[in-house]
């Protein structure tokens, strides 16, 4: 082979080196492309929701229409006639209109805008007898039109709100009287069937509770597992069988892990039904292999001359491993723990099967009360048809990945800060 010839093997040598670096990153930047299009899609549509339109009103706190007085308990106080005030209130806003029109007045406020005054009212008691601007929730219909999510140039019977509530809308613009404020009840209340009250407070609960009960059942359960395996089992067909069946059940798919807890834990020892703890033992099952098998791995990945060390200073196999292996393995273990729960924080399939998809209205206040989780939060409200579900749905997604992000971020933490080089 002459000169010649090696340089043009040379040289094709270095294209296909070429080649295969603008292919790597050709396929990086695809995937990188189609991640911004997917997170400004619903950054964009979901930002949205984490404000709430506003409108200031003057209430009158009148002690006869409310039927109490200063020495009222707050038991009496929540029982008043805050109705009478409110719509006094709103029908101010335009004074001469016809009865069919009150009622589109009454209709500017959420359902929820009374229990709201009764809140203000309990907070300021001073007020009795007096006139207050009191911000109230807008309903969903006027607040969609106020962050421009709905058109209003549309015909008016295809829309949910008329061409009076409009100009009311429109008069009380220009008197300053709409604000915008952070949607706290987004981040606290449960589900309603009124987008504007709806919130992800029971599902982010019910994702709290279930998680909890995941990681008291799949850690331990795994560490020692995999500390068995890789430490004390014995090198035999059995074992060969049961590490195959580990593996295999990583690649299981999530909705059969839901089968099993429909069949069992539902069926057979009665547990009860769309609550965390069955949620939790469901997903500690799935995670169970993913946290085996890193957890193993990084037993594996402890230097031989530890334990041998260990062993010629006198320590028992026991000592060895609790107390040399187990530590210096555990940055690894924690990782791929973390990892683990941080994908069944995003499993749905399940939770569906053992009932967690049911409309829940109330915060749940341990593991044994019915409750949803985020996923199915997300496949609920992604099926309702009024407008305000719409970013209420990607306003979920985001808090999904605001989590997500923060335990995978914590488990690179974890490996970057404890994980020991061997040389």
């Amino acid at each position: 082979m002459n000169n010649k010839e090696k340089e043009i093997l040379l040289k094709k040598r270095y294209n296909a080196e070429k080649r295969f670096r603008f292919f790597g990153i050709s396929s990086i930047i695809i995937a990188l492309s189609f991640l911004c299009i997917l997170l400004i899609n619903i950054f964009t549509n979901g930002l949205s929701a984490f404000s709430r339109t506003e409108i200031l009103l003057k209430i009158n706190f009148n002690e006869k229409k409310l039927g109490i007085n200063s020495s009222s308990t707050d038991k009496e106080i929540k029982q008043a006639n805050f109705d009478e005030v409110l719509q006094e209130a709103l029908l101010s806003l335009a004074p001469n209109a016809p009865e069919l029109k009150q009622a589109e007045l009454i209709d500017l406020v959420s359902i929820d805008a009374t229990i709201e005054l009764k809140k203000f009212y309990l907070k300021n008691k001073d007020v009795l007898n007096k006139t207050a601007e009191v911000a109230l929730t807008l309903s969903d219909d006027i607040d969609q039109v106020h962050k421009g999510n709905f058109p209003r140039d549309i015909p008016e019977d295809r829309r949910r709100f008329s061409d009076f509530q409009l100009k009311i809308y429109d008069e009380q613009i220009a008197k300053k009287k709409i604000i915008s404020e952070f949607n706290w009840p987004f981040i606290f209340n449960a589900d309603s069937r009124e987008p504007e009250i709806a919130g992800v407070g029971a599902s982010l609960m019910g994702s709290f509770f279930t998680l909890i009960v995941c990681l008291l059942l799949s850690f331990p359960l795994g560490i020692l597992a995999a500390i068995y395996l890789e430490e004390f089992a014995p090198k035999n067909k059995i074992t060969e069988i049961i590490e195959v069946n580990v593996n295999n059940l990583a690649a299981v798919p999530s909705i059969v892990f839901g089968l099993l807890g429909l069949g069992v834990f539902l069926n057979y020892f009665y547990l009860p039904r769309s609550t965390p703890l069955v949620g939790g033992i469901v997903l500690a099952l799935m995670t169970l292999p993913r946290i085996i098998i890193p957890c193993r791995a990084a037993l594996k990945a402890v230097p031989p001359s530890i334990r041998e060390g260990a062993l010629a200073l006198g320590a028992s196999k026991v000592q060895t491993v609790m107390h040399n292996v187990v530590p210096l393995a555990m940055p690894g273990t924690l990782s791929g723990t973390i990892i683990g729960l941080s994908q069944a924080l995003g499993e749905t399939a399940p939770l569906l099967l053992i009932g967690m998809v049911a409309f829940i209205n109330v915060v749940p206040s341990t593991p044994l009360d019915p409750s949803a989780v985020l996923p199915v939060q997300v496949y609920l409200w992604s099926e309702s048809a009024e407008r305000g579900f719409v970013e209420k749905t990607s306003a979920t997604i985001i808090i999904l990945i605001f989590f997500l992000a923060i335990m995978n971020s914590f488990a690179i933490y974890l490996r970057n800060k404890f994980e020991k080089k061997w040389s």
